[in-house]
């Protein structure tokens, strides 16, 4: 053999190594990284598949995705069975998934343990060689809806009133509460209340808000972690309330005084500069702002601090109003404003206005934890008390505030004095009492005997269930 011939052949030796060692390389490339978003520890009756799937420019040549339970290898997702779910470009080199399936598309899953398993294969080497890649979660299968009981009796609900359910759900780990038509009012855990010795024992506050039907629907509501929903009825009466109307005229000084005042210290009306030559039209446009829209927003921010109550009841015993005050304007009267003798706006005032003198300390009508102290537009300086499970007692106008946000405060501990900043005609406190941010009638919650027999009661008669 010539020397050139053995260089060659020595050559095409080293050449053929040189490609099986990448053809081998590429075989042990990474394959596509696999995200499974959910189900990520229970399936419910009806459930959502979703995982996310990376590879270079998206290129995907499998992508399949079961659910195994025993023997079983059911599909949820395959690229060969698209009808039966949805793919979409996420991202440059990520796709996302998903498919809904329910006890229809899968009836043959039963409650227990089970795994999702995701794979997927990209090409590599030009698409001579393919890398796998697997990813797999372990879940839980659940298909019985929650079930609720009623343990507490006699549920007798005013117009704009509070009432309170006791009641059971199983399992413990359901969300649950009460449902006023389309008003959600969470349970919580009896515990918290000092009822004992039963894990599925709730709580709930609820409301027959003044703006809902008599003949709005109540019942109790339940959702597992899977997804799982039930419901259940129970007996309650409900009672009409009269509300009052007035009518209001809006004065010039008035104006003057207020609209300023409240635009100084607003962020939604940081963008208007109202100078000493404002007309009289300019503030009534401002006023109608401040009445209307901002009031909207400044009971959004009250309604957002329900989130923040505590699952403990803090509070003990009837609450108590303002000393020495008169109830100036009652609960959702109905108001009509006016000027020069024109109506200008109708709104519904949602609280008590209770008249003492000037500058009259205010005391925490009842225990509870600061959740808010600072101006706060139509209401003034404002400050919101916690009492737990839901429900918070507002102060408004006052002209000093005494405490700051996160201190815990004790019946009758001064919060501050009355005044007339925000909406206010003149020196008073509006005081309102909330049920998950909204309003109810604080008369019942002033009253001894209500608590009595709306609200201990019924702890008292639970405590008794649970007593081994």
């Amino acid at each position: 053999m010539s020397v050139t011939r053995m260089w060659l052949v020595l050559a095409l030796v080293a050449l053929l190594g040189t490609g099986g060692a990448f053809y081998v390389s590429a075989g042990r490339a990474d394959g596509p990284v696999i995200d499974i978003v959910q189900p990520t520890r229970l399936v419910g009756r009806a459930s959502t598949f979703e995982a996310t799937v990376e590879a270079p420019e998206g290129n995907l040549l499998s992508l399949d995705a079961v659910i195994e339970q025993g023997d079983l290898r059911l599909p949820l997702f395959s690229l060969d069975q698209l009808s039966d779910g949805d793919i979409r470009q996420d991202a440059a080199n990520r796709v996302r998934v998903t498919r809904h399936f329910d006890r229809r598309s899968h009836p043959q899953l039963v409650a227990g343990e089970a795994r999702i398993v995701v794979s997927a294969s990209r090409p590599v080497l030009f698409g001579l060689r393919e890398s796998t890649a697997v990813a797999e979660t372990a879940v839980e299968v659940r298909l019985n809806p929650p079930r609720l009981q009623i343990v507490s009796t006699f549920h007798y609900i005013n117009h704009g009133g509070s009432e309170v359910a006791v009641y059971r759900v199983t399992p413990p780990d359901a969300e649950s509460g009460v449902r006023v038509g389309d008003r959600h009012y969470p349970g919580y855990p009896a515990a918290g209340a000092g009822v004992g010795g039963d894990d599925s024992l709730r709580i709930a506050f609820f409301a027959l808000s003044h703006d809902q039907d008599l003949t709005t629907r109540i019942d109790l509501y339940a959702r597992d972690p899977a997804g799982n929903e039930g419901d259940a009825s129970f007996d309650y009466r409900t009672f009409p309330t009269e509300y009052r109307r007035s009518r209001i005229s809006i004065s010039e000084g008035f104006l003057r005084r207020v609209v300023p005042a409240i635009v100084a210290r607003a962020p939604e009306l940081a963008d208007e500069d109202i100078g000493d030559d404002v007309s009289v039209a300019e503030l009534v446009d401002i006023y109608l702002f401040i009445n209307g829209r901002l009031r909207e927003s400044n009971r959004a921010t009250v309604a957002a601090l329900a989130e923040e109550t505590s699952t403990q009841l803090q509070w003990d015993g009837p609450f108590r109003q303002l000393v020495n005050s008169q109830v100036e304007s009652g609960f959702a009267d109905h108001r009509t404003y006016l000027h020069d003798g024109d109506e200008i706006d109708h709104q519904v005032h949602l609280g008590f206005d209770l008249a003492s003198t000037a500058n009259a300390p205010v005391l925490a009508a009842n225990s509870g934890t600061v959740v808010y102290a600072n101006f706060l537009g139509i209401y003034g300086n404002c400050v919101i008390l916690d009492h737990g499970m839901g429900l918070q007692t507002l102060y408004a106008h006052l002209s000093s505030i005494d405490v700051s946000r996160g201190d815990v405060v004790s019946r009758d501990e001064q919060l501050g004095l009355s005044g007339r900043t925000g909406l206010a005609g003149g020196d008073h406190l509006h005081f309102a009492t909330l049920l998950q941010g909204r309003p109810v009638t604080p008369v019942e919650w002033l009253d001894s005997h209500w608590i009595e027999d709306r609200i201990l009661r019924k702890l008292g008669e639970a405590q008794a269930t649970t007593a081994p």
